[in-house]
């Protein structure tokens, strides 16, 4: 399983991270979808929206699903902060993030823009979390995310 763990950070980092757009052909009707493949795993992120979204993260291993996490995120605030801010805020704070192997637990970073904060409970087998950008101490941005193993 510690192979499936390196894969998730390493897909999420080979990603959102180096800032692939969204395939031509998505999966499903209106998503945008953004996949992955190392050996014998395969990633896709398949999403809705833009500045308010949801979507889901699925890993298969051999073409079995194994893995998912379902995400929703929004501006709290649209009056001090936009997508554009945040994309930029979160993609700083999860390269610090990912750069650590790992992309769960507490975590913090603080930007010129916003502090970045991600409270978790669980594993990568089973966890809930939010994640959430504070301007000026206040809530502008939040995500609800939670996911784990699939176990046929």
């Amino acid at each position: 399983m510690k192979s499936l763990e390196q894969f998730i950070v390493e897909a999420k980092g080979g990603t959102y991270m180096a800032g692939k757009t969204a395939a031509e052909i998505p999966s499903r009707l209106g998503a945008k979808d953004i996949a992955y493949e190392n050996g014998q795993y395969r990633y896709l992120d398949s999403y809705y929206g833009g500045t308010d979204f949801v979507g889901q993260e699925a890993i298969w291993h051999k073409g079995t699903p194994v893995w998912a996490m379902n995400y929703y995120g929004r501006i709290v605030d649209a009056t001090r902060f936009d997508g554009e801010k945040a994309g930029i805020v979160i993609k700083q704070a999860l390269l610090a993030l990912y750069q650590e192997k790992r992309f769960l637990g507490g975590f913090a970073y603080r930007h010129p823009l916003g502090e970045y904060i991600d409270e978790t409970a669980g594993d990568y087998r089973s966890f809930t979390g939010i994640e959430r950008i504070l301007v000026d101490g206040a809530l502008a941005y939040r995500l609800d995310y939670h996911g784990g193993l699939i176990i046929p």
